[in-house]
């Protein structure tokens, strides 16, 4: 039996994702389980035991759908017996469509739905804590009688990596005796990243109240923008940023995240990552980003905080979604003093 699944796009969508992998692998131990996801995603599924094989989704197929050819006649050559499609885009439902799959799962979209056997309609919310956007994904296994509830995306990182990233934190003057916290200075997006001032007094709190190291998880092309936020730091506060230490490869930040004592600053990626890794976290939502969808196996190791908890009266007959085009406003309204009690709190679990 071979069995596709398909999930495009973002990391963090990759990453949990992989629970689906996981638990056909329960099911179907002895099937041959593919992945499809997008090319510069794959660092964080890399050496996962549950997947066979990975096909590739790239830009050039994401501007020109013909570009899709290639990976369409690689799809059908390989006859798979199930297709799982958690994307649900149109580049995934024309992959969808044109496989042989006989049994072909997706979400319920009225304009898609002829594509699929099985059309998952989604849950709007969620009581368990493994946050909404997990509990859809696994609903999509339900057709095929796979009913799961004690899972989560991990992320393996071999030995030999595991030792190279504390050789390298070592190598950068890091004491591996003392707490180091990964700060997600930047978002993804504008609309996905605190604003610099705000995200300074952050890390400010954090060294007073722990007085521990500070990394900043950045991407070359933002650091103008990680330097700004330095730079709004107090005095004592840069003294413990090690600015220049940072991975310069996806593989590499998790090797660096593996010995870190906690993430915190922007939910997306980063904190996503440090969860698959076990590294506790601390994570401010955008105010346009649905909470109850990320907010994934949260106790008191990973904290997460929105503006809607704080100021719900700002979000009365507003859809969240249509504030991602004008989200200044409701981050300027978001100011430390109503993230900082909490993180406090949180950070006394690892004073010194």
């Amino acid at each position: 039996m071979k069995i596709l699944v398909i999930q495009q796009k973002m990391i963090g969508d990759v990453l949990t994702s992989t629970i689906l992998l996981e638990a056909l692998r329960r099911k179907f131990p002895n099937a041959e389980l593919h992945y499809l996801i997008n090319a510069h995603t794959f660092p964080v599924v890399e050496n996962n035991p549950f997947i066979d094989s990975f096909l590739f989704f790239d830009a050039e197929m994401e501007k020109n759908i013909l570009k899709l050819w290639p990976l369409l006649k690689t799809i059908r050559t390989n006859n798979y017996d199930i297709l799982v499609d958690s994307y649900s885009k149109l580049s995934s439902n024309i992959l969808s469509f044109l496989s042989k799959a006989k049994i072909k799962i997706s979400f319920y979209k009225k304009h898609s739905s002829f594509i699929y056997k099985h059309n998952v309609i989604r849950d709007k919310h969620t009581e368990s804590t493994i946050g909404l956007e997990i509990s859809n994904r696994l609903k999509l296994l339900e057709p095929l009688d796979i009913k799961v509830d004690n899972i989560k995306p991990n992320i393996y990182l071999t030995e030999n990596e595991s030792v190279e990233g504390m050789s390298f934190l070592r190598n950068s003057r890091i004491d591996l005796d003392k707490a180091i916290f990964m700060i997600s200075v930047l978002g993804s997006e504008a609309n996905k990243t605190y604003p610099f001032q705000y995200m300074a007094e952050i890390i400010d709190t954090v060294v007073a109240k722990t007085n521990g190291q500070i990394l900043f998880n950045y991407i070359p092309t933002q650091k103008t923008d990680a330097k700004e936020i330095f730079n709004l730091c107090k005095p004592k506060t840069q003294r413990q940023i090690f600015f220049n230490v940072f991975g310069k490869s996806l593989r590499q930040f998790l090797t660096i995240t593996k010995h870190c004592t906690a993430v915190i600053g922007n939910e997306g990626g980063a904190i996503n990552m440090a969860k698959a890794l076990n590294i506790p976290t601390f994570a401010i939502f955008s105010p346009w980003i649905n909470k109850n969808g990320w907010n994934m196996f949260e106790d008191e190791r990973n904290i997460s905080i929105h503006l809607i908890e704080m100021k719900p009266s700002l979000f009365e007959n507003i859809e969240m979604k249509s504030i991602s085009n004008n989200s200044k406003p409701f981050y300027n309204a978001f100011t430390p003093d109503l993230i900082l009690p909490k993180l406090k709190d949180y950070l006394e679990q690892f004073k010194q």
